[in-house]
């Protein structure tokens, strides 16, 4: 029987990796001093230093949570490692207070953003991440007590693409935590143990006590072949109707018989309303049976209107909560969840919903969406003249986080918002 090292699978998962790219490539490698990072950056360090790969250039980052004495000490150390093997290495610090509810998620998207920001500053085409077949298991388990449906249960992509900017790339999913430790343990490196790694106040502690033979993740490929039916659907069945969509009746049956386009259908309601989740279940219970009775009529969901006409089912955004925004001189303002606009001028901008009551020439849906458009005026008075803000749609569920399985989808619903298409991961 042929025993296979650690150093086998977790050089080969490395070299797979390496092997994936086709041109020259800076990649930032996310550190953290625990093992799994340890281990993809010796891994990398490596295989950098066998001169196989001249194309490939490392750096590395720490990003320092400051929720723990000796923080600072811990990125330091990692630094001092990177600088052994080679590696430049870039300290990312969150600053500032810290929120009582909800830490690991806000401290999860703090991560990304400051990952992101160090891979802006460094040059990177893709940051590196470690996550492993351990954090897999944990991330299924904890979305199976919040889901009813196998998408659900998708777990983590490969490959993540953050703020439509960068894409996060994790090459250790395969791999068990005991294999990269072993790999770190025959080269004589240490890690860092984050003490919050026990705390059973965090959900993702308490599941990685044991694992549950009832759960399993719906694997890429499925994912993606309902992501690329649930495109094939918006291309298909739906149009843009200036603010609104329109969904031909015969796509309306079609998204009730066939998971991938109902999916498809909720996150398109989702981009209208600017919102980064589907409705909950209780609403997309509500709206289902709305589309089932064939009724001639509105229902509103999420922020949405879903006006159903002969001609077919209009989305649009509801002309209601919708909050000022101020774009400061030559800055950039989110409004809505639904424009990312860019002021080109040395005048503060006011970005509020239109509220119109008598487009000229717009009547029924088309008017009622044209009410929740933005309009732009500047913060002392008076209209801004075309080309003073360059204004892009945003597809709100994907806009900070779009995973790989779910590209084809993204794409499609970046289409029917006429902007550009999202970037390809560096790697295909």
């Amino acid at each position: 029987m042929v025993v296979t090292r650690a150093d086998d699978t977790v050089i080969e998962a490395a070299d797979r990796l390496f092997k994936s790219f086709k041109r020259p490539v800076t990649l930032l490698v996310a550190v953290s001093g625990g093992s799994d990072s340890m281990g993809l950056l010796l891994s990398l360090a490596e295989l950098c230093a066998s001169g196989h790969y001249p194309g490939i250039r490392l750096c590395a980052c720490t990003v320092d949570h400051d929720l723990r004495a000796g923080s600072a000490e811990e990125a330091q150390w990692v630094a001092t490692v990177c600088a052994h093997h080679g590696v430049h290495h870039l300290t990312r610090r969150w600053s500032g207070l810290k929120p009582q509810a909800g830490l690991q998620a806000a401290a999860r998207a703090k991560r990304y953003a400051l990952l992101v920001d160090a891979a802006g500053e460094a040059g990177a085409d893709a940051i590196l991440s470690a996550h492993t077949l351990d954090d897999q298991h944990e991330t299924v388990t904890m979305r199976a007590t919040r889901s009813q449906e196998g998408v659900g249960l998708s777990g983590m992509a490969d490959a993540v693409l953050l703020e439509s900017a960068i894409w996060l790339l994790r090459p250790f999913l395969g791999l068990g935590r005991a294999e990269i430790r072993s790999f770190l343990q025959e080269r004589g490196q240490g890690w860092i143990d984050d003490p919050s790694n026990s705390n059973p106040k965090f959900e993702r502690v308490r599941v990685r006590s044991g694992d549950d033979p009832r759960v399993s993740a719906v694997e890429p490929n499925q994912r993606f072949s309902l992501s690329l039916r649930g495109a094939y659907f918006l291309r298909d069945r739906v149009q843009a109707a200036s603010e609104a969509f329109l969904l031909s009746p015969n796509g309306v049956h079609a998204a009730l018989g066939d998971p991938a386009a109902w999916r498809a259908l909720l996150l398109l309601a989702a981009t209208a309303g600017g919102r980064p989740h589907v409705i909950e279940a209780r609403a997309a219970g509500r709206l289902r049976a709305f589309l089932a009775s064939d009724t001639l009529s509105r229902l509103t969901a999420g922020r949405v209107v879903f006006d159903r006409r002969r001609d077919g089912l209009y989305l649009y955004r509801e002309c209601r909560d919708i909050a000022a925004v101020t774009v400061p001189p030559e800055g950039v303002a989110l409004w809505d969840g639904r424009y990312r606009l860019a002021n080109r001028g040395g005048r503060a901008i006011i970005v509020t919903a239109s509220d119109e009551v008598g487009g000229k020439g717009l009547r029924g849906p088309a008017l009622r969406a044209a009410s929740a458009a933005p309009r732009l005026i500047f913060e002392r008075g008076g209209r801004v003249p075309d080309g003073a803000v360059l204004s892009e749609r945003l597809i709100a569920p994907y806009t900070h986080f779009l995973p790989r399985f779910d590209l084809p989808l993204a794409q499609a619903l970046a289409v029917l918002c006429g902007r550009l298409p999202f970037l390809s991961p560096p790697n295909e």
